[in-house]
């Protein structure tokens, strides 16, 4: 087993052990305190989301402590062993590659190592299409969870094509339930939108509000006041999926991904489901025109309709 897969393996499936091997590499790696903190700074202040500064911290921490040394000290000979050995783990996927590239990349752009970067690999875009649950599928999950919340939770996620981050961060104040709407305030690229509020969705709200009494956030994590975590999230969806008998390889992003495919399908256009998802671009939006099942037909020849129809 290598080093990596050794070490640090399981970072892959615990998203808050991020803490714990940054607070480690402060500790163990000089300068590495001051150099994250011109990195969290700078990161902040472009507004990446929650998600990309947990990523690329991550994939700082860990290459400083596997080297134990700050990445600004190293040459390209260690980074492409590095990297390499990273390519070679079966254990760590080709996003957490991404991650260590790109977080490295950043990190020598802020401090105007503009030399380091060309010895750095290109990532090549390899965009899959989107995996989609069914709706039977989708009503044996719902129907899983034995607890409201755990069912209220993951129906809210499809019914409006939300991000994990944004799901935690809902505010009980951001539910209108007069005009069937949720707003999703600051998500990524720092944009807010308002979506659409389903009425049975509506209804199990109502009655989970009741019941579990949250404060300020919707769904509380284990302290009322603060927001339920990721990873809390993450682990009702695996919990739900295996208990409905679900064999793909799915996870919460997607039910986002069946929100949109459905809503396609139902003849919704894709301009409207682009704006419900919060994407920038309409390219982002249309790879849903990849996956849904829409029976197009032919209804006519262009050339038909150059000359008038002859009595």
């Amino acid at each position: 087993m290598s080093k990596i897969s050794k070490n640090y393996g399981w970072l892959n499936t615990r998203p808050n052990s991020a803490k714990t091997l940054l607070e480690r590499a402060k500790k163990e790696v000089p300068g590495f305190s001051v150099h994250m903190a011109k990195f969290e700074e700078q990161i902040t202040l472009k507004s990446y989301s929650e998600s990309t500064v947990f990523n690329y911290s991550r994939s700082i921490a860990q290459i400083s402590l596997y080297f134990g040394k700050s990445p600004l000290d190293l040459d390209t000979e260690e980074i492409n062993s590095y990297l390499f050995s990273l390519k070679q783990n079966k254990d760590l996927s080709d996003t957490y590659f991404k991650h260590a590239v790109y977080g490295m990349r950043f990190l020598y752009r802020i401090y105007e190592k503009e030399d380091r970067l060309i010895h750095l690999p290109n990532i090549k875009s390899q965009r899959k299409l989107p995996l989609v649950l069914s709706q039977e599928e989708l009503r044996r999950l719902f129907k899983a969870p034995q607890r409201l919340k755990q069912r209220v939770l993951l129906s809210l996620i499809y019914s409006a094509g939300l991000r994990i981050s944004e799901v935690c961060n809902l505010l009980i104040s951001d539910i209108d339930f007069d005009r069937k709407q949720i707003h999703i305030r600051q998500s990524k690229n720092n944009k807010s939108r308002y979506v659409v509020l389903s009425d049975y969705i509506s209804k199990g709200l109502q009655q989970y509000i009741k019941g579990s009494k949250p404060k300020v956030y919707l769904f509380n994590g284990k302290d009322k006041g603060t927001p339920l975590g990721r990873s809390a999230v993450q682990q009702s969806f695996r919990l739900a999926l295996a208990k409905a008998g679900i064999l793909k390889d799915a996870c919460v992003h997607t039910l986002r991904h069946s929100f949109a495919t459905h809503l396609l399908e139902q003849g919704v256009d894709i301009v409207t489901i682009k704006e419900q998802l919060g994407h920038s671009h309409i390219q982002t939006t249309m790879m849903y025109l990849h996956v849904a099942k829409i029976e197009r037909k032919l209804a006519h020849s262009p050339f038909d309709r150059l000359y008038p129809a002859r009595s």
